[in-house]
């Protein structure tokens, strides 16, 4: 018998077997989340709407009001910025990795790992996605870090580093996250829209300057994989396709 073979064959059949359950998991838990999501905190008019147009909200509607600023930042020129960097020691790879387990892995490589952010919802066909954080807390979803992968390995990275200054201007009120749903569900979603994550964090439109400006921002990731933004204080609505308010 060849042994090679058959231990190959085990364990593919061993991470198909993973998947499966893996995804019927994730399907029990959607439906547990869907059942027991409250929506009293939406206006009346709001829920009408989404019985009306089909739209169903997988994801809990986050309560926090925080006060934020605006912030600038600007990105770092060097050597390895924009580039797809090899790593020196491949990482083993796993269909879903621990924040902790990522920065333990790579720490030696990406030192200014730990001050990035996973996001699994915007992982690309062989790549994972980490934002870097403000405040250690709120994402930077204008900027990126790429972890590449490839047969099981995560073997190179790419990213360009930014510094980022919080401006002196006072802390202002975020807009509920409710009401900036409220918004997409009357304005702008289409029909049967599912929305399935709500995440608060920073975005701004991008120009062609030294100095970037964003400010903080709701972003709703919906099942078709369309992502819009709907600014925290103004409650203008962004879409990265086009990178214009309310379109």
């Amino acid at each position: 018998m060849d042994w090679g073979r058959a231990k190959n064959v085990l364990i593919y059949a061993f991470l198909l077997l993973n998947l499966v359950l893996g995804y019927q998991i994730w399907m029990d838990a959607r439906e547990t989340a869907g059942a027991n999501l409250d929506f009293t905190s939406l206006a009346d008019n709001t829920q009408q709407a989404m019985e009306e147009k089909g739209i169903q909200v997988l994801a809990p509607i986050p309560n926090e009001t925080p006060k934020l600023p605006k912030l600038s930042y600007e990105f770092i020129e060097d050597n390895k910025a924009g580039i797809e960097v090899e790593l020196e020691k491949t990482v083993d790879s796993k269909l879903i990795f621990s924040q902790s387990e990522l920065e333990d892995a790579l720490q030696d490589e990406i030192p200014q790992i730990g001050t990035y952010r996973w996001d699994q919802l915007m992982a690309e066909d062989g790549a994972f996605v980490l934002h870097p954080l403000v405040d250690g807390k709120w994402p930077l979803f204008n900027v990126s870090l790429e972890l590449f992968y490839s047969d099981q390995k995560i073997t190179g990275y790419r990213q360009t580093p930014v510094r980022i200054t919080t401006a002196e201007e006072s802390d202002q009120q975020v807009l509920p996250a409710s009401k900036a749903l409220g918004t997409l569900i009357e304005n702008f979603l289409p029909n049967d829209a599912i929305v399935k994550d709500i995440q608060l964090g920073y975005y701004g439109q991008l120009f062609n300057s030294d100095m970037q400006v964003a400010m903080p921002a709701w972003r709703f990731v919906l099942e078709s994989g369309e992502v819009l933004y709907v600014q925290g204080i103004s409650g203008d609505v962004f879409s990265p396709k086009t990178d214009k308010p309310g379109e």
